[in-house]
Parts: structure tokens; sequence; C-alpha cells
């Protein structure tokens, strides 16, 4: 990956990294009175912001960023994936705390109505999202961002390369690999193959727990937070059924056409 783009003392590149408090992946997850259960269950950051977190960080180790700011938006205990931001290497922390009652109807249009609010007082030139959060997997909060800031965005994100105040983006599409370049500031969201994130190190872990951070009430922003999507029902995947033996390749065929229906 070739990051050429080197700022001056004049010239300091900011970016900002949306961080997001999930139920961690490999839990198995249980559902109880119509919502997901995360009382008594492993947290952690959502494996598309850690793919995020990973891209600034060496962005600031090649000396192309020079301050990495981490931004979170939940309740109270998401201070800890924070604490993780700083330990990999983020300078500073802001939490913006929801209230526990409001966090569940949370919605990606109130997030980046949140992150344009700090968009229009930190002013960085990059803004790097995951692409998406495991839990509600909508995808969108990295494109309403862009739209609401009237900035471009590289969405997919599987290289990022930053020269001459714009950022090149390879993105992964359906067809293939689309390159996109992108004046600063900018929207870029993490896809999977953007890299692979590292762990903190015990030593990391141990300062960034002393370190502030930046932490303001939702309702003190004067954003609009009222969900506009409702939740019917919530349910867990129905269970798979046992697999099969079959002895031959046209008892396969009279399977998969007759019963399983996709021939």
């Amino acid at each position: 990956m070739s990051l050429m783009y080197r700022p001056t003392a004049a010239q300091q590149m900011k970016v900002v990294v949306g961080v997001k408090r999930v139920v961690d992946y490999s839990v198995k997850i249980r559902v109880k009175d119509n919502k997901v259960q995360t009382d008594n269950v492993k947290m952690s950051v959502n494996p598309f912001c850690e793919i995020a977190l990973e891209e600034a960080v060496r962005l600031k180790e090649k000396k192309i960023a020079t301050e990495v700011i981490a931004v979170t938006v939940g309740v109270k205990k998401a201070d800890d994936v924070l604490r993780t931001a700083m330990a990999l290497g983020c300078d500073k922390a802001i939490h913006i705390v929801v209230p526990d009652a409001e966090a569940a109807t949370l919605e990606p249009l109130a997030v980046a109505k949140v992150l344009a609010k700090l968009h229009e007082e930190l002013k960085p030139d990059l803004w790097i999202l995951g692409k998406q959060a495991v839990d509600g997997d909508f995808g969108s909060t990295p494109q309403l961002l862009a739209g609401l800031i009237d900035a471009p965005q590289g969405t997919f994100a599987s290289e990022i390369a930053v020269a001459d105040g714009k950022v090149k983006v390879t993105r992964e599409i359906d067809a293939g690999r689309q390159v996109v370049e992108l004046n600063l500031p900018a929207v870029v969201a993490a896809d999977l193959r953007l890299n692979q994130p590292r762990f903190p190190n015990l030593q990391s872990i141990m300062k960034a727990r002393k370190k502030p951070v930046d932490t303001r009430p939702i309702d003190k922003l004067g954003v609009d937070t009222k969900p506009h999507l409702a939740t019917v029902k919530v349910e867990e995947p129905a269970a798979r059924k046992a697999g099969i033996k079959v002895k031959t390749v046209e008892e396969l065929f009279d399977k998969l056409r007759n019963e399983a229906k996709v021939l």
C-alpha cells in the first residue's frame, strides 16, 4: 500500500475514526422479550471499526496523519472501546453519551447527525468509519455523514492512498474493483480487506486507562435523534437441519431438484 502524502508543520492532517461498541462477534446471540440480550455478554469494538482504527493508526505511523481522534456514540459503558482505541494509538477520544433507554433505538441518521456536528468543531481532513456494524447491519452511516457535511465518499474501501491533498480509494464492488480519487476532506468506509487489525499490548492498555476521555451528553448537541423506524419483531435464526449423506450423484441431483428445489 503506497501512502506518499507528508504534511508540513503548517499542513496538519487530522483523522477522525468512528468506533462502535457491539456484542462480540464470537458470542451466540440470544433473544428475549423481543430484543437482543446484552446483559452479562462480552462486548467489544465492532470488527469493521477495528479495521478503520488500524488504517488511521497506520497513517499516523507513516507520518501522513498528525492526529487521530476516536469518537463513539453510545451508552456510558461504551467508554471501554475508546480505551481500546487509545491503546491502539489514537491521540484523543470523544464519547457522546446516549441514555440506556434511547441507545437501542438510535439510528444511523442520528449518529451521522452527531458526527456532522463534531465535524463543524473538529474540522478533520479525513473520516474513517467501518462500512457497517455487526449488530444493526445498516451499512449507511458513512454515506449519510458524507451527505450531511457535503464531502466526497469512498465506501467499501479495500485500499487507500493519500497524496497531494487527495485520497485514492480502491472500492470493492460487485463487478470487481473501482478506484476513485477524492478531494479532502472526505469520508472513507473500511471494508474487510483493507488491513489486518493489530492487538493492543498490555503496556498500552494500562496507559490508555489513565488518559482522559472527552465526555458529552448527546442532548447538549442539539441534534434530533428521534427514531423513524420501529422494530416489529426480533427472533433468533431458525436452527439448521442436520445434513445427510447421499450415495450417488443421481441421488444428490434428485434431492436438490425435488426436495430443496434449487435446480
